[in-house]
């Protein structure tokens, strides 16, 4: 190895410094007081002799000669300790806080004497019990009985469909692509993030199902994804198998620009957005025309998925404001043969509620959230009440990981503003969504047959004092109130483990390093 060096004046240890190389000495050395010494030399011949030149401090030199005493003894190192190897934390789905040990299975539970909103025309039924198994809403009746089932006693309890969330962008990587004026190729199941805390905290507030949708960065967005809010399983798994095909398109100031001065894109005015719409609907029905007819066609993404809306295969969420550009995609759309399906926001659907109905198109809007940016400065409270009133389906939605654990909350509020019944409300947060996504043959509702996409709550489900005990996907239990708890004192447990093992390490001469907090982006239309 490389050898050491320490020279010693009696039992004094000189400030000293020595390299050794192919049988050559050079070295300083400094003892108190006296100036710096610089001394060469060379092992004679393979002996035990070191001989060589010696420059004093005043520069006077000399020669030296250095011999061999005693041969170096190795000293033997002292065992250590055996190093503990380090825990290893248990593995949970997801492996973050609030996973669990194993992935939710679907399994046989038997609410009894439970308040069930139905969604159905047998509206809300007291003292009632329901059934869940195999996934799926088995039975709905009195004095139910299953051998091995759950019983879990629900009295004073609300028992409602799960809540479905239209519009959100929870549970995503990115959200905008926002160079081009149509980035219809890209999806959004391509970024799902199925380790996003919001996933948890949208099902602790009865969330079992959400569109993810693309921002409102260009007129025509990217593809969206229906997901099932299934905390602990992978991106794959928590799409919603077997959903339709949607994508997000936009108008107003975000595609045009307004608010960020840019003007290398076009378009940078409501008319230039029109203009987007037909140009590109043109094109697709062209290419469409050619495929049918067997001609030889460059494949092209964007032409393909705009194609699966002329033919009524993929479905259109367009984020909207004004009444003049809802009246405009409607006729575009007229113009084309299809119809629009989703208007989202449409805080002025109020202005053209009948237009809207004529159309075909639901709405999918905030219940009081307004004067953000002046196109919204038209909005008012009323709003879902009006469009409920003249036929069209209406949501209420989020667009936002904050609002999404409370749209329950949201719902009461077009009870305030309109006077909508509590059954009507209630169907804004879940029929009706379902609904707008043609979803509603399988979710919305409880039904027997349908899927056990259900929410036992502590209260009236409008209530602001209510609180989801369980909230059931496909007759699986993927929040409890209970488990919860166990959960958060589970999270202390290992935090302060953690805590204890980094200060066992740095104590023990552990590298350490300063703390470095990293903050997941929230997302919202106009993210970019």
């Amino acid at each position: 190895g490389k050898p050491k060096f320490e020279l010693k004046q009696d039992t004094i240890v000189v400030d000293s410094k020595f390299s050794y190389s192919k049988n050559w000495l050079q070295g300083t050395f400094t003892p108190e007081d006296k100036g710096t010494y610089r001394l060469s030399g060379q092992v004679v011949d393979d002996s035990d002799t070191i001989k060589g030149r010696l420059v004093l401090p005043n520069g006077t030199e000399s020669s030296f000669s250095a011999n061999k005493t005693a041969a170096h003894e190795e000293k033997e190192k002292e065992d250590k300790e055996a190093e503990e190897a380090p825990k290893v934390m248990p593995v949970t789905y997801p492996n973050m806080a609030y996973g669990s040990a194993s992935k939710p299975q679907p399994t046989t539970i038997l609410f009894k004497n439970a308040t069930v909103w139905t969604n159905e025309a047998e509206g809300i039924l007291e003292n009632t019990d329901v059934l869940i198994k195999n996934g799926k809403i088995s039975k709905v009746g009195n004095d139910l009985s299953a051998g091995g089932a759950q019983v879990v006693d629900a009295t004073g309890k609300h028992l409602t469909s799960g809540v479905i969330d239209e519009h959100t962008h929870i549970a995503a990587l990115s959200v905008n692509e926002a160079g081009h004026n149509s980035s219809a190729e890209v999806r959004m199941y391509d970024v799902v993030d199925h380790e996003d805390i919001d996933v948890y905290r949208n099902l602790a507030g009865g969330v079992t199902a959400v569109q993810l949708l693309h921002g409102s960065a260009n007129p025509i967005g990217g593809r969206s994804a229906i997901l099932r809010l299934k905390w602990g399983e992978d991106a794959e798994g928590m799409h919603f198998e077997g959903a339709p095909k949607f994508i997000k398109f936009a108008l107003g100031e975000n595609v045009k620009q307004s608010n960020w001065q840019s003007f290398s894109r076009f378009p940078q005015t409501r008319m230039g957005v029109e203009q987007v719409f037909m140009s590109y609907f043109q094109q697709a029905k062209e290419y469409d025309a050619k495929k049918k007819a067997g001609q030889a066609v460059r494949y092209d993404e964007e032409l393909e998925v705009l194609a699966e809306i002329l033919n009524g295969e993929r479905f259109i969420s367009c984020h909207s404001y004004v009444q003049s550009e809802i009246n405009m995609l409607m006729k575009v759309a007229e113009k084309f043969d299809f119809r629009v399906n989703t208007f989202t926001h449409i805080l002025e659907g109020y202005k053209v509620a009948d237009k809207m109905a004529e159309h075909g198109v639901g709405g999918s809007t905030f219940s009081d959230w307004w004067a953000y940016k002046y196109e919204v400065n038209d909005a008012i409270p009323y709003n879902a009440a009006i469009m409920a009133s003249q036929g069209v389906t209406v949501a209420i939605n989020s667009d936002d990981s904050e609002m999404s654990r409370r749209l329950n909350q949201e719902a009461a509020k077009t009870v305030k503003y309109g006077g909508v019944s509590e059954e009507e409300a209630w169907k804004m947060v879940t029929l009706n969504p379902a609904k707008l996504l043609h979803l509603d043959d399988r979710v919305g509702s409880i039904k027997e047959g349908k899927e056990a996409d259900v929410v036992l709550w502590t209260d009236h489900p409008l209530s602001v004092y209510a609180r989801a005990e369980k909230t059931l996907i496909q007759g699986a239990v993927y929040f409890d109130m209970e488990t919860d708890k166990k959960h958060r004192e589970a999270i202390k447990k290992e935090r302060s483990e953690l805590i204890s093992m980094m200060l066992k390490a740095k104590g023990n001469g552990g590298k350490t390093q300063k703390a470095k907090q990293t903050k997941k982006p929230k997302f919202e239309c106009e993210t970019l």
